[in-house]
């Protein structure tokens, strides 16, 4: 019984970190089968919670533990090695299959942990799409409209797991793991077959709030209000949001990333959540120990010279660099003003990361890349015969004339050079030819509140339409390289059921701005004491006006900006220290809890689970930093005299000071036995009062 030889939650020495020892689990006698479109098919956000989890489950189950997607050509030739399956069931299983004339594929995923993945050819079984509709039909009454490709794809994909989980003849303990909608035709099938088979659902945000939220309702105020039917019904999303419900209600074990997206799971499917299983990351893919200052040195030089590069001819120092994504446009209104009001000595350049129609660089990005070659070329030239006139006087036993050592043709030069940096024209808001750019949002913000990248503006924008890329010919940086070059990444999304980008952020020692309407963002309210200390600004969007909302995140930005070289040093050292609370060795324990939740829902008589409560993590806190918070109030000034020159040739590098240290010795993780209040009580791997 999973009581005896089940999870044991123990405290490892790392930090007091809660662990998970699955040494004892009966992992041989079961197969862990995880469902989702986006295994190997980088479609959406989900592809990324797939891939980081699977290296670890890759690691707990071994070659129990399979993945189930669709096969596209396109993403199989460079991603998957096939391979002949180690187990007799499933190989038997395949071969049934494709004697019924289905394409299965199997092979290793090449991404870390190389997890083994099963791939049907859903245009191989496309012929059967009629009668497999009609079977839906009759266990579900959900229709599906002839027109909706992507409905009928989940169909025949369901179709084929729900077959394949029928094909195991001698019933081996499975438990299936099915991701979003269009996954859950197969769950749905599997239960009405009644197959022996161990369910959960995970829902990564529910299909009628992303409707919504896209339609600029106001969401979270309203959940209790919408009419559910009706608002699927006019979007042309009742078949779907119905397949999605059905899901929820019929899995063993239904889950959600985040309590933000269980509040608004109980709203829209009726049913709230039996585990809250929060997003990880692999840290050790992103841990760079005590480099990660370095490499943020380093990509922000590399920045830096793109900078140096767009903005030719510009004299201005600039001091600060950011990252933001999926954010709405017009907060950039206050944003853009507040600096001239309060004559900051700052300028703040702002990039856009997200992808939008282009057809090409601009010409004006390029030839300004062109031109700063052009100046380091003059520049090294002149270097080079400077220096070997100066050691030609040295060996000489001469101070040389340093007014003479440069000849006319020097000077000419270096004024041919200085010409070419003079611009007729601003420095573009883009670096691509926008494709009816007309209708981009952020570019008709940047058009309303005059926002054209002028001398005068302390805040100037840079948008960058399309992903990042280290074989970029502009800026060739991947986005994990840009990232750790910038100081602030800015995410203050309405609706973001987790958050991976501000965690990536966190985990790489960069601080962000996320909001309360995020999983990530209320996961840090609920463990960490001083966010903001620690680098993670959490702007309300839940309880605030937009208006209030806005002037908060305003304030962010500009208190941040106010801190010197050596505060923001201290603060990425503290964000980088909450790492461990997204690493999923330790988050991968909610997902180990709703697998033997679903055993012992399914298989009561061989497998019995003692508490029936997820894990908790209620009153573990980092605690605020010894120290004062590096965060200026808004009404302290930088030293006037600080420059970008200084924060080059000054090491950057260096160990935080004392009270940093002394922070970092008086955490107490939120998994800590310390940290848990009194009236709590470790018994069978969970808490209880």
């Amino acid at each position: 019984m999973l009581r005896d030889i089940g999870i044991s939650l123990s405290m490892t020495s790392l930090n007091g970190l809660l662990q998970c020892e699955d040494e004892d689990l009966p992992v041989e006698d079961l197969l862990l089968f995880e469902i989702s479109w986006e295994v190997t098919n980088k479609v959406g956000g989900i592809y990324t919670v797939i891939q980081t989890k699977a290296k670890t489950t890759a690691d707990e189950w071994g070659e129990n533990y399979f993945l189930i997607g669709p096969y596209f050509e396109q993403n199989v030739k460079t991603q998957v090695e096939f391979t002949e399956p180690p187990n007799p069931a499933v190989k038997k299983a395949m071969d049934t299959m494709k004697s019924q004339g289905c394409q299965v594929f199997f092979g290793r995923w090449l991404i870390e942990g190389s997890p083994y993945v099963l791939l049907f050819d859903i245009g191989s079984a496309a012929w059967n799409l009629d009668k497999w509709k009609g079977e839906f039909w009759e266990v579900s009454n959900i229709g599906i409209p002839f027109h909706d490709r992507e409905a009928n794809d989940a169909v025949i994909f369901g179709s084929l797991t729900a077959w394949f989980l029928k094909e195991f003849d001698d019933k081996p303990n499975i438990i299936a793991h099915f991701h979003e909608w269009q996954a859950g035709v197969g769950l749905i099938l599997s239960r009405s077959q009644k197959l022996p088979v161990a369910t959960i659902f995970t829902t990564h945000a529910t299909l009628l709030g992303r409707y919504l939220c896209a339609a600029n309702i106001d969401f979270y105020n309203n959940l209790d209000q919408f009419d559910i039917d009706k608002e699927a019904g006019e979007r042309q999303i009742y078949h779907r949001y119905c397949m999605e419900r059905a899901s929820v209600h019929c899995a063993h074990v239904f889950t959600t990333v985040s309590q933000i997206t269980a509040t608004e799971a109980e709203h829209m499917l009726k049913k709230s959540p039996d585990v809250v299983t929060p997003n990880g990351l692999n840290i050790k893919k992103f841990s760079a120990m005590h480099e990660f200052q370095n490499l943020h040195s380093m990509y922000k030089a590399r920045i830096q010279e793109f900078i140096r590069g767009h903005f030719y001819g510009y004299a201005f120092t600039f001091q600060k660099l950011a990252i933001a994504t999926r954010s709405e446009p017009s907060w950039k209104t206050k944003v853009h003003l507040v600096f001239p009001v309060h004559k900051a000595d700052v300028t703040v350049i702002v990039f856009f990361i997200m992808p939008a129609k282009t057809n090409n660089f601009n010409v004006e990005t390029l030839k300004g890349q062109a031109v700063r070659k052009q100046l380091w070329d003059t520049a090294q030239s002149v270097k080079e015969k400077f220096g070997r006139k100066l050691y030609n006087a040295l060996l000489k036993g001469e101070i040389p004339d340093l007014n003479k050592i440069l000849d006319r043709d020097d000077i000419s030069i270096m004024k041919r050079a200085i010409f070419s940096t003079q611009r007729h024209s601003l420095p573009p808001v883009t670096t691509h030819n926008m494709i009816d750019d007309s209708n981009d949002p952020i570019l008709n913000t940047i058009r309303r509140i005059g926002l054209f990248n002028n001398r005068t503006d302390r805040v100037k924008v840079i948008l960058h339409p399309e992903f990042l890329s280290s074989t970029s010919p502009l800026l060739p940086l991947d986005y994990e390289e840009f990232v750790r070059g910038c100081h602030l990444g800015v995410f203050p999304s309405y609706y973001e059921p987790w958050g991976y980008t501000p965690a990536e952020c966190t985990v790489m020692g960069i601080p962000s701005v996320t909001t309360n309407l995020s999983g990530f963002g209320c996961f840090m309210q609920e463990h960490v004491a001083d966010p903001e200390a620690y680098g993670i600004y959490i702007v309300d969007r839940r309880f605030r006006s937009p208006d209030e909302s806005c002037n908060q995140l305003t304030q962010f930005l500009y208190g941040f900006c106010q801190q010197n070289r050596r505060q923001r040093i201290i603060q990425r050292n503290r964000t980088e220290r909450l790492s461990d609370l997204l690493d999923w060795k330790y988050l991968g324990r909610y997902y180990m809890h709703a697998r033997h939740l679903a055993l012992s829902r399914t298989f009561p008589d061989k497998f019995e689970m003692e508490p029936s409560v997820p894990p908790k993590t209620e009153g573990f806190r980092f605690p605020r930093p010894s120290s004062v918070p590096p965060s200026p109030s808004v009404s302290q000034h930088s030293s006037p005299h600080h420059s970008e020159a200084e924060d080059e040739d000054e090491d950057e590098r260096y160990d935080e000071d004392e009270e940093a240290e002394r922070d970092r010795q008086n955490i107490k993780s939120p998994f800590s036995l310390g940290a848990l209040p009194q009236g709590k009580k470790k018994q069978h791997g969970e808490y209880r009062n």
